[in-house]
Order: structure tokens, then C-alpha cells, then sequence
């Protein structure tokens, strides 16, 4: 077994605490992706796990063995990094057999396991090439390769995409969750980037400084989010949000600050008076075909398939995607109305979902 857990784990640097009691636990074979915005600690709780950085308190265990004390090289982890880390004047083959020569492994075995290894990841034409010869995707499948050649519990890769362009990050994505699927070996992945997360996870921790805010599969975050922050943060593009009052009763419907009643088919029970959040995914958005809420169109961008639409929304900036094909202009006054089954309500005053 080579789940991992991590128990009220924290991380303090002197009077500044970064980690706060974070708890995660990690089937065997999962594949789970750490992710939050610039300085939330995942960084932090990944080189944790590998042994980087020392914990102030908590446990993290890997295989059911408590590692808290023991160096990298002991926890039978393997990490993949945001800069590759080839050494430039070794070939292919040198850098993914390192770790092994080091481990004072035969030479037949350190053959058999890049050559293993180079055939999963598309590599046996460059075994002889130096990274100066590789593009930013063939220099990742070869830190990838070294991790695979030391067959480790587990898998840790911190940003590996973020320096690659679009195009081939979308490639590496596919690449690496295939990966996943043919070794099933437990990964943990660091990003800031939640389209990773969405497409690549099995599990995703959602991370807000230093804390975890929600833990759960890509599906169930983005359908049913614990708070506004996740809420907000996963989903591309962002939610939009309103704030108003519940009223009408047996009727409900959200009064906005404008005074505009927006009517509800899924607002929260025993919410009559309540003051809330309503959030909003852009593609829930829609003409409204009677009544509606007023909007002034801001951007519009074409992308081809569907057409994001940057509106003035009661006071508020909201994105709407739209999916058919309308001539809207800058300036233009319109109507819409909302996919009401599909609303998200949280309470103004805790942020939390109703």
C-alpha cells in the first residue's frame, strides 16, 4: 500500500505561520491535486511531504510509515519540478538512470528500467541527446522518466507544466494522466492553474492561506463548492456573484439592490429574509425571454465555438458565455435571466454555502 496521510500537519517560520493543521488523506493509487492561489502553502506542504522542508508539527505518513524524520532519499518518493533539474551535460539516458547509479544499482538494471521508462514516455529516439537538445516538452517526459525509474510509492510534482506554452501544457496534461492510468502509482500534484485541476484529478484540495477550504472530486467542487472562495476559484470562467435578500415566501425569489426580484426555484429552505450570495456560472446565463435583469454589455470575445461576454451587472462585472451566435456591441442595453436550478446560495455574512 502507498496511500499517504497527512494529519494536522504545520509549517511556521518563526512568529509566521504558513501551514495551519492541515489533514488529508490519500488512497493508494489516487491521484490528487493541491491547488490555491500564489502563496497558499501548497508549495510549502509538497516539499513537506518530500522531505524538503521540516514540519513544524503534525505527521505525514507514507505506506503507513511515519516520515516526519526521514531524509528525501528515505521516503521512497520521487519528485518531478517546476525546472526540470537535467543536469546539462549528461545525455537522456544519464540523467534518468542517476538516481539508480547512485542507489548502486547494476548497469543491466539501470538499462532495463530507462529502457522501460523511455518506451512509456515516447523517449528511446533521444537516449543520446543532451537537454540542450530537447524542446520544454521532451526535457519534462525525461524528469518524468527519472521518477519512473525508481518505481517510488509516490509520485510529487510540483508545477511541471507552468513553463511550457499553451498548446503543449494541454498535451502534457493528457500525457500525464495517461501516465497515471498505466502505472497507478499515487501522485500528488502541485498547480495554481484550476483548469489542471478540473481535468487531471481524481481528488482536488483546494488550499487558502494555509488552510484547506474543500476537499472532493473535480465534479462535486465545481456542482456543489463549500464556500464563496472555491466557488469562485474553480471554474473557467469564474463565477459571478450578487448579493440580495430572499423574499416572497412560499414564492421565493432574490431581491437585488436595485430592487429587482429575480424569481428562485432552488433557494435554500426557511431562507424568507435572508440576506445572501448568489452565485452565478457564466454559461447559467442566458436572454431572458420576459422580465429579466438589465445589463449593459462591456467586452465581447469571440472564441469560436462560444462567445465570452463581459457584462455591467448590477454594479458588478459578470461573464457570461454564450454559446450561440449573437451580435452584441459594447455599450448595448440587454436582458437576462438566470438557469435558476443551477443557482448557488451562500450566506452573506459567513461566506458559506446555504
Amino acid at each position: 500500500m502507498s496511500g499517504l496521510t497527512i494529519k494536522n500537519v504545520r509549517k511556521s517560520y518563526g512568529a509566521v505561520n504558513i501551514i495551519h493543521g492541515v489533514d488529508v488523506e490519500i488512497s493508494d493509487g489516487e491521484f490528487v491535486i493541491l491547488v490555491g492561489p500564489s502563496g497558499c502553502g501548497k508549495s510549502t506542504l509538497l516539499r513537506m511531504i518530500a522531505g524538503l522542508e521540516d514540519i513544524t508539527g503534525g505527521e505525514i505518513s507514507i505506506g503507513g510509515r511515519v516520515v516526519n524524520d526521514l531524509p528525501p532519499k528515505d521516503r521512497d518518493i520521487a519528485m518531478v519540478f517546476q525546472n526540470y533539474a537535467l543536469y546539462p551535460q549528461m545525455t537522456v539516458a544519464q540523467n534518468m538512470g542517476f538516481a539508480l547509479q547512485l542507489a548502486g544499482a547494476k548497469r543491466a538494471e539501470i538499462d532495463l528500467k530507462v529502457g522501460d521508462a523511455a518506451k512509456i514516455l515516447g523517449l528511446q529516439p533521444l537516449l543520446d541527446r543532451k537537454p540542450a537538445q530537447l524542446s520544454g516538452g521532451q526535457r519534462q517526459r525525461v524528469a518524468m522518466g527519472r521518477a519512473i525509474v525508481r518505481d517510488p510509492k509516490v509520485f510529487l510534482f510540483d508545477e511541471p507544466l507552468s513553463n511550457l506554452d499553451a498548446k503543449l501544457r494541454v498535451k502534457m496534461r493528457a500525457e500525464i494522466k495517461a501516465l497515471h492510468q498505466r502505472l497507478k502509482t499515487t501522485i500528488v500534484y502541485v498547480t495554481h492553474d484550476q483548469i489542471e485541476a478540473m481535468t487531471m484529478a481524481d481528488k482536488i484540495v483546494v488550499l487558502q492561506g494555509g488552510k484547506v477550504e474543500q476537499v472532493g472530486s473535480p465534479l462535486e467542487l465545481y456542482d456543489r463548492p463549500k464556500n464563496v472562495f472555491v466557488a469562485g476559484f474553480l471554474g473557467s470562467p469564474a463565477m459571478n456573484f450578487l448579493e440580495g435578500k430572499i423574499v416572497g415566501g412560499a414564492s421565493p425569489a432574490l431581491m437585488l439592490p436595485s430592487g429587482t426580484c429575480i424569481e428562485l426555484s432552488g433557494a435554500p429552505a426557511q431562507s424568507e429574509g435572508r440576506e445572501v450570495v448568489l452565485g452565478i456560472r457564466p454559461e447559467d446565463i442566458s436572454f431572458a425571454s420576459e422580465g429579466g435583469v438589465t445589463a449593459t454589455v462591456m467586452v465581447v470575445e469571440p472564441t469560436g465555438s462560444e462567445t465570452h461576454v463581459e457584462l455591467e451587472l448590477e454594479g458588478r462585472e459578470a461573464t457570461w458565455v454564450m454559446r450561440e451566435r449573437a451580435e452584441l456591441v459594447p455599450g448595448q442595453k440587454i436582458k437576462v435571466s438566470f438557469k435558476t436550478s443551477n443557482l448557488h446560495f451562500f450566506a452573506q455574512d459567513t461566506r458559506q454555502r446555504l
